[in-house]
């Protein structure tokens, strides 16, 4: 099939490989280059370098209202527009310029967590399990009859890292398998049911900081689910903070108040006292100026001892 290609972010680049290698993409649409690192220079979207180095047409408008960015869309005759974290609102006349309409790779199983951030989202929420859907794409958000959908489990140890990665790739299946359906005419759209619906919200830096007061398990799910960006942080009792960068929920319980050190002298465990007497375990963290250290490493740094409070409410 003839496509266009719209995406930008790194998500995207797994199904634009595969599309490319089994479809013709006539084109890529992306975000345009914006100032990023410590000299803010302009860079490229990922999707963007990729399409570059493999010689596709790019194409980076600001929108894609203005009546000749949708001249051009009809001028490249494709069947059907992908799209895979664009960023862009499409509007209805570009809704309807290809035959075969517009489909997009969604990184969750509509219509739970539609939105900007289903992957973090699902492991706050201590989902158990997500996937991927192909929807056929309309005005509203992430509302668009489902074409196809592939699932996986979540577990105990992923993170949005590896989650992320984990979708990219079944996204790109997804949408492949899609298209087969399609060119066999044997597709059968589902509308979205109206039970089971939520927003997948953009993730705030306010709600990055940890309160003790939630049970371990709470805390592990954002822990997880915002690792490594842009990563959960505990506010200390002397001003300073520290990245929580791994974390375990105990199988024990203490005595202590809420925020006090725990130390386990039987496997040298550093663990803080948190809700309903549970501990959360520190593998990793990140004081702030300094580079990662495991929890061990940061009790003998630092002289802390069992019992001591060092989290500020």
């Amino acid at each position: 099939m003839r496509l266009i290609f719209m995406g930008s972010p790194n998500f995207a680049i797994k199904s634009l490989e595969k599309l490319n290698q089994h479809h013709c993409v006539v084109g890529v649409y992306t975000q345009p280059p914006r100032p990023a690192g410590r000299g803010m220079k302009q860079q490229k979207t990922a999707v963007a370098e990729f399409a570059d180095a493999h010689n596709i047409p790019c194409f980076c408008p600001a929108s894609l209202s203005p009546e000749d960015e949708i001249k051009k869309l009809k001028q490249t005759k494709a069947d059907i527009f992908i799209v895979v974290a664009y960023g862009l609102i499409l509007s209805q006349a570009v809704l309807d310029i290809p035959k075969f309409g517009c489909i997009n790779g969604h990184a969750s199983l509509l219509p739970r967590w539609r939105g900007a951030a289903p992957i973090q989202r699902a492991i706050e929420a201590g989902d158990k399990q997500t996937g991927v859907t192909a929807m056929q794409m309309e005005r509203g958000l992430d509302t668009g009859p489902m074409l196809h959908s592939i699932s996986t489990a979540i577990s105990k140890d992923d993170t949005s890292l590896s989650l992320h990665d984990r979708l990219a790739e079944l996204t790109a299946k997804c949408l492949l398998e899609t298209l087969e359906l399609i060119i066999k005419d044997t597709l059968t759209p589902l509308i979205q049911p109206d039970e089971g619906i939520c927003y997948a919200h953009k993730i705030t830096k306010s709600e990055t900081a940890l309160d003790l007061r939630q049970s371990a398990e709470q805390l592990d799910y954002k822990i997880r689910a915002f690792s490594p960006s842009p990563s959960c942080w505990l506010p200390l009792i002397n001003g300073n903070r520290i990245k929580i960068i791994h974390a375990e929920v105990a199988d024990f319980s203490c005595d202590l108040p809420i925020g006090s050190v725990f130390l386990s002298k039987s496997d040298n465990d550093f663990g803080i006292c948190v809700a309903d007497k549970q501990i959360l375990i520190i593998r990793q963290l990140q004081p702030a100026g300094k580079t990662p250290m495991t929890g061990a490493a940061y009790v003998n740094g630092y002289n802390l001892r069992h019992g001591d409070i060092i989290w500020a409410i």
